[in-house]
């Protein structure tokens, strides 16, 4: 008999100080990459979003970041990330979520955030 698992993770990670320095026009480029670097990983991205004020996907993702000159107020993602799980039957409310993140945040804070899934 083999073992099944299946974890649904939502990383979060933001700007060092959390300097507003994701401007929206290059963020697509940042996605597709980091979305290369999860794929060499074997991971299944299901979304990837942003905003403005948001270990080897930080570096890799800085380093592209700083070599291609995305974005002009970037200085380093802040030290740690949060790594949250949920059940498979959070999936479609989790993907909504993040791809709605920038409006829902000129309405909430970070800080105000509480997941109820």
């Amino acid at each position: 008999m083999s073992a099944y698992t299946q974890i649904l993770y939502q990383i979060v990670f933001a700007t060092r100080a959390s300097e507003r320095a994701l401007a929206p026009n290059n963020r697509p480029q940042l996605f597709k990459y980091i979305c290369g670097i999860l794929q060499n990983k074997k991971c299944h991205l299901y979304r990837i979003n942003g905003v403005d004020d948001p270990k080897g996907i930080k570096v890799a993702s800085s380093d592209f970041i700083n070599e291609n000159n995305l974005f002009d107020n970037f200085n380093a993602w802040q030290e740690g990330y949060g790594a949250f799980t949920y059940s498979i039957s959070a999936k479609d409310n989790l993907i909504e979520y993040i791809k709605n993140q920038e409006e829902h945040h000129k309405k909430f804070s970070f800080a105000m955030n509480t997941f109820n899934y």
